[in-house]
Formats: C-alpha cells, structure tokens, sequence
C-alpha cells in the first residue's frame, strides 16, 4: 500500500483502539507506527498489542513500526485529610517531608530530591500549571511557598518545576522494567520521558543495545536549553507539547516547536510532533478549524511524523481520527507552497561522502523528473541521509533487514521494502527497477536513481550513485539482467559513481 503523502503519522492504540479489527483499520485510514504508552499498559497487555500489530503487519504486507512510550518519573503530592483544599492567591503553602495527611497549610511530598533541589524563587506547578507556587523558604525538609495563582489543591496531583534541574535519571524501577520488557517483544522505538539532559540516555541506550533505538521527549525547559547535545545523542525526538506547556510559557511553545524541528532536520534525526493535535475528535466526529491548522503546520514545518494521543486511544472517533489526519496531510503537501517551505528549510550537508551522494541524488532526480529515488540501506543510515534532503520525489527504501524497514517507517517519504540483498552491481539495478515497478511508482520507461554503499551490504558507507531505466520485459533491454527481470542499467551518460 503506497501513502499519497511523505508525512507519517503516528496513531496510539488503547482502549477504543486495542483489538485487531481495528488497528488494521487503523493502518487502512493511514497509520504508520503505533504507539504504546507504558503509562497506562502492564505487560501483559503489551505484549498482546505487539502480536496483534505483527498480525496485522502480515497481513497488509507492509513493515509496521512500533514505538513504545515509556513513563518516567511522577512526581506528585500526597493527600489531603479532606481530599481537596481551597487556597487564595497569596496565602503560605508548604511542601514537606511529613507523611501526615495534608490540610489547607501544608502538603506531604514523597520526593526528597524535590526538596533538595528547589532553590528560593523557583516555581512550582501543581496539577498541569492549575495553581502556581513560588518558593521563598527551603531548607531540604520542607519548601514554603506563596500561591501566585490558583485556588484548589487535591490529592495526588502532579508536580512540575520548571526552574529546578533535579538529580535523577529519566528512568524509574517501573521504566527498567518496562524497558526489558518492550524489548524483548522486538518494538522498534523507545520514547524517553523526563530527558533533562544528554546523560538520561545513557543508561536507557546501555539496557537497549542496538535492539531498539532511542526517541527522546522533549518536554522540559532543561531539555531545551541542551537540545543540540540531546539531538546528538538521541536517534529522533518527539515535541511533547503537552508537559512542555504546562513548564514553559503557551506562547513560547510554537517556536520551542519550530526550533526543535529545524534542528532535527539539520542533524538528520526524524521529530515527531505530538499533543492535542486533533483533541477535539476525542468526543466530536470533526476537529475544530484550528486543530486542522496545527496539524498543518507540522506538515508544513517537515516534521517526520505527526502523532495521534487520546484521539485514537481512547476517543469515541478513533478512525475517524487517523483518516481525518491522513486527509490533512495529503491536502498539505499537495498546496503550491509546500515545496517551497520545505525547500527553503532545506540545511547544508554535512562535508562526508555519504551526505555529498544523497544531496547529489535529490539534485540529479528533481532535474531529471525522475520517478524515484531507490536507497539500498542495512542499518538505516542511507534511508535516513535520504530522507534529510527532503526530495520531491519519492523515496523507495530497501533493506533486507525487517526491523530496519520498521524503523525507518517512522522516517519522512521513505516508503520501505523488505527485499533480499543484492548479490552484485547488475541485480542491484535490476531489483531496484522492478520494486519501483511492483510498487507503482515508476512506469515503464522511467527512470530511477539508486544510491548504495559499495561493497554491497557494508553500513554506512552510501559513496555511488546509479540512473536507470525501468523495462516491462527483459528483451526490450538486452542489458537488464539475468532470470527475466524488469531493469536495463541506464547508458553510460547515465551512470555516475564514486
């Protein structure tokens, strides 16, 4: 099944979404990877998720990513005598270490780290930004605090802290196991929450091992602040919006979105924007008029993939939900001025031979009007070099790698294809032409480019490129290659390697 758009779309299954009949519909109306979210899922559930998506992907015959989203920390209060306790804007609140039900005065917090680490001046924001306070007295046992704004504080609620770099890594004992877990179902991404720092990683990207590769959240003003060294270390990021608007300003949040997905189009990492894109269609059967915008804008912006929450989770209209942003989506990049945002975005290549050739092959294929760009890719790399040029035409990535095909699901225009490696230069031309064929994005007498590293099934290491002609039969090209098949290599003008 060819997508009539480059964009992917990211759909998370959960109750209104969990059985098999539909996630195949879901992959139907134009899912590209589904989302688990460990928040809300034990184990044992998971893995039944993670069987009935292999199902389905057996059953369409296309590579299906899955990303699983892992919890992180949660902070919170304790409770209250009465549950619930009104406050008044600028009345004394603590925070402590005393585990006695709260009162209208004060409030257990079970995080000792949170009361060492907040300094005098520092926000704290409880139950996503509803009541605000600020510390005017810490002393590692407690944290007085006057009430900015807000009226109500309740059980449980949660914490944010906006100002305060805390002393704890992004995974909790929940999330170590949770990790095992999800990997040794073969997910494809792992989605890291509370990345504050380049260092998070670390221990995550040790447990994983290569098995699946790393997307970190960002959604907190630390994690901005170090974003370029995040970038770096991360395999693809996600744009949390959602926590990310409760620590930072609203309105800072459209450019925190913008600069994020810039920086990952430079660096070649795919982003995902994610949070509220379609909130409404949770219980209405239409978005409203600016939800359609946002949506629009991530297209517009080039991120990789746009992602669906509680929408498809566990809304009333879940299909009707992926369907409606598949439609967003293709009318976007089918607007007059898509190529030109997305060209004028475009960042410089990076000085290796690998970027020089995907650059090269963008260039040679729009001039040309060729039908498609072929990446031969093991690990994913070239696919992913592919992908960062964001080329008019399309991208066939093959790998003769499953869980490679998975992964670059997730990646922009790149429409995967699980196929046998190539044995030699001639069957590399050959089974490139005919998937091109097979998958209706080339015609016969066509042409593609095909990039590749040499010698065949090396990673990383992209450095040739080769024009082609699509063939429908094999006498037509006396040149095309052995058993019959649908390639004639281009004549020499239309050769070019290094």
């Amino acid at each position: 099944m060819r997508r009539s758009r480059k964009v992917k779309i990211l759909a998370t299954i959960g109750p209104a979404s969990s059985e098999e009949v539909v996630l195949k519909q879901f992959f139907e109306a134009g899912a590209d990877v589904f989302r688990i979210n460990m928040s809300h899922t034990d184990h044992a559930l998971m893995r039944t998720l993670v069987g009935r998506i292999r199902a389905v992907e057996k059953d369409v015959g296309r590579p299906i990513g899955i990303l699983a989203d892992l919890q992180g920390p949660k902070l919170r209060v304790g409770k209250f005598t009465r549950g619930r306790e009104t406050l008044k804007p600028g009345q004394t609140f603590t925070l402590d270490d005393n585990p006695e039900p709260g009162d209208g005065t004060r409030v257990y917090l079970p995080h000792p780290e949170i009361l060492n680490s907040v300094e005098t001046g520092h926000r704290l924001l409880i139950d996503d930004g509803r009541l605000e306070l600020k510390a005017v007295k810490c002393d590692g046992k407690s944290i007085g605090c006057t009430v900015i704004a807000g009226t109500s504080i309740s059980d449980r609620k949660g914490v944010s802290l906006p100002d305060t770099d805390l002393p704890v890594g992004a995974l909790t004992e929940k999330d170590r196991k949770d990790l095992d877990a999800v990997l040794e179902t073969g997910v494809d991404w792992i989605a890291l929450s509370f990345i504050q720092r380049p260092e998070d990683l670390a221990e995550a990207r040790k447990i994983a091992r290569g098995r699946a590769l790393l997307m970190s959240k960002i959604e907190k003003p630390q994690a901005v602040a170090r974003l370029s060294e995040i970038i770096e270390l991360s395999d693809a990021l996600m744009v949390a919006r959602g926590d990310l608007g409760v620590e930072m300003p609203l309105e800072a949040v459209p450019g925190i979105q913008k600069q994020i997905t810039r920086a990952a189009r430079r660096a070649g990492k795919p982003v995902v924007i994610a949070t509220q894109m379609l909130e409404s269609m949770i219980s209405a059967p239409v978005p409203t008029r600016a939800e359609v915008s946002d949506v629009s804008i991530a297209v517009f912006e080039g991120a990789d993939a746009i992602m669906l929450s509680a929408e498809s989770a566990a809304g009333s209209y879940p299909v009707e939900a992926v369907a409606t942003m598949n439609r967003i989506a293709e009318k976007v990049e089918r607007d007059p001025l898509y190529a030109g945002i997305i060209n004028a975005q475009r960042t410089q290549p990076e000085p290796t031979g690998a970027d020089t050739i995907s650059l090269a092959a963008r260039e040679i294929a729009e001039t040309l009007k060729l039908s498609a760009i072929v990446s031969y890719t093991a690990s994913g790399t070239t696919g992913l070099r592919a992908a960062r040029e964001r080329p008019q035409v399309p991208i066939i990535a093959l790998s003769p790698i499953l869980n490679t095909a998975r992964r670059l699901s997730l990646v922009w225009g790149t429409h995967c294809v699980v196929s046998p490696d190539a044995t030699d230069l001639d069957d590399m031309v050959n089974r490139a032409c005919r998937i091109a064929l097979e998958e209706n994005f080339s015609k016969t007498g066509d042409r593609v480019i095909i990039t590749a590293g040499v010698p065949l099934g090396t990673s990383g290491s992209t450095n040739m490129l080769r024009i082609a002609y699509v063939g429908a039969e094999e006498h037509q090209f006396p040149n095309s290659g052995r058993d019959g098949q649908i390639a004639s290599p281009a004549s020499s003008s239309d050769r070019v390697a290094t």
